[in-house]
């Protein structure tokens, strides 16, 4: 899971290329970095690790010319987190020269990159998917560029045959220098992408594509529309739009997780209200904790701030109970669950979360998350609810268990960090140190999310082990567990 941002502006796109990624800070707090370009074609790239406000200093932003540009925020999925070098975006000098950010997973790496080596002859630097996928762009731009004029039909022609080269998820956006703004999904749209126009002064027009809609509602652009599996947008330096549908097949399958806990609640994708979805949650959540806590045994509903806040009031609401915050949040540390490594994420636990005990003591609390990933989180905090006093503690997840990993560009590699891979619930309790541990229904998480939507299905691959590309296979499975851990 990473945040992308391109723009195409009639004036200098440094600062607004910032801004964005600030709102999109939620996405990724390994590493940073934006990239412009002047007419003239000429690159400026500024990459750092750390989170937005750390790594750009005023000397960078002056230094980030051009009225076109893109900008990311990592969290490391594919690759070393540490590595400043595998900070995006990533650069090819041929064709023309290209700039390339990416949200998503390639499933095939082992295949592109002997592909590239021994057919493409170019030479990969880093582990990143993110490398493979920009070149594998300027390979095959490069093979169907005709003349020294780039035409949108070319480019379109080249995306085509990188939708039939590469697997996995992505959504890319990417700077061709001299020409313009290139922006294209995965065939199945698993990670999401978001168009947005605005009228410029001279009555031009500017555009944006962002990982979340609200990039574009800060920025006053209009929101035109989310960007379909499969499809290319091209935006050239005069601000006129292109776009094509490259995929023989598409098919829109977004993640369920971007619902769950990765988007801000205040983003609409997919056509999708993320806060919407998580009061429905809430809602289908509260029928299951009926059905499977002894009547009595809550006494006050709690949230885990923040993305589980809406689930929570709707089950109080559902049930009757009394809703209060217990946990106060320090601002001040990164969310957890996309921290690099479990030690930080152990660490981190207690330096983010502070139980107030007294609304804790004598009560039998009801918590309410909007997952259980690892469970380290789960743990620490279930045992700081009894350290300050709580009877006993019921323990909720607006999402099904998470059993099988997940591929697709969210921090799930190896089946033995999840906590509920193998164990049954009652187990998973007993791990957690629960009282008792209630899950939402895969089905009744697929319908909270789908309802009153044009999409018809999800990629659920974490909960139910359906790998919606069709080419995830129990060795690649292996192989992953075996070379990559979170």
């Amino acid at each position: 899971m990473c945040g992308i941002v391109g723009m195409v502006g009639r004036g200098p796109v440094n600062q607004e290329i910032y801004d964005a990624l600030l709102l999109l800070q939620h996405r990724g707090q390994d590493s940073t970095g934006i990239a412009t370009a002047e007419p003239s074609g000429v690159f400026h790239i500024t990459k750092a690790r750390g989170q937005v406000r750390e790594a750009f200093r005023t000397r960078d932003m002056r230094s980030l010319l051009g009225t076109i540009g893109l900008g990311h925020v990592r969290y490391a999925t594919k690759g070393t987190a540490s590595s400043e070098e595998e900070a995006q975006p990533f650069y090819v000098n041929a064709p023309y020269g290209i700039v390339l950010v990416h949200n998503g997973n390639l499933t095939n790496t082992r295949e592109l990159t002997d592909e590239l080596f021994h057919k493409d002859r170019r030479h990969l630097n880093t582990s990143s998917d993110t490398e493979l996928l920009v070149n594998v762009l300027a390979g095959e731009l490069q093979a169907t560029v005709s003349g020294l004029d780039l035409e949108p039909a070319e480019i379109f022609e080249a995306v085509s045959r990188v939708h039939a080269r590469v697997e996995g998820s992505y959504a890319a956006i990417a700077l061709i220098a001299g020409h313009g703004l290139l922006a294209f999904r995965d065939p199945f749209g698993i990670r999401p992408l978001i168009l947005g126009t605005r009228k410029a002064p001279d009555g031009s027009y500017e555009w944006v594509v962002s990982s979340e809609s609200l990039v574009l509602e800060n920025g006053e652009f209009e929101v035109v529309r989310d960007v379909m599996p499969g499809e290319a947008v091209f935006v050239d330096l005069d601000g006129h739009l292109h776009t094509k549908q490259c995929a023989d097949d598409p098919r829109l399958v977004p993640c369920s997780f971007e619902y769950v806990y990765l988007a801000r609640p205040d983003s609409i994708m997919n056509g999708i209200s993320v806060y919407e979805a998580r009061l429905r949650m809430g809602d289908r959540l509260a029928d299951t904790i009926a059905k499977y806590t002894p009547e009595g045994a809550i006494d006050v509903v709690m949230p885990i701030p923040d993305s589980s806040r809406p689930a929570a009031m709707q089950v109080a609401r559902k049930l009757g109970i009394e809703y209060r915050e217990g946990f106060y949040k320090n601002r001040y540390v990164g969310r957890t669950f996309i921290m690099p490594g479990q030690s930080a994420r152990k660490r981190s636990v207690r330096q983010k979360l502070n139980a107030m005990s007294s609304e804790f003591k004598g009560k039998n609390v009801l918590l309410i998350d909007d997952s259980i990933v690892r469970g380290t989180t789960s743990k620490q905090i279930i045992q700081m609810a009894r350290d300050a006093g709580a009877a006993s503690v019921t323990f909720a997840s607006a999402a099904p268990p998470v059993r099988y990993p997940h591929v697709y560009g969210i921090n799930m590699p190896t089946r033995h960090e999840l906590v509920a891979h193998g164990r049954s619930i009652p187990e998973i309790a007993e791990e957690l140190g629960a009282d008792y541990v209630v899950y939402q229904e895969v089905e009744d998480l697929k319908a909270a999310i789908l309802e009153g939507s044009d999409v018809d299905d999800l990629d659920m691959s974490c909960f139910d082990g359906r790998y919606v590309t069709g080419t995830v296979t129990e060795e690649y499975l292996d192989w992953v567990e075996s070379s990559q851990e979170s």
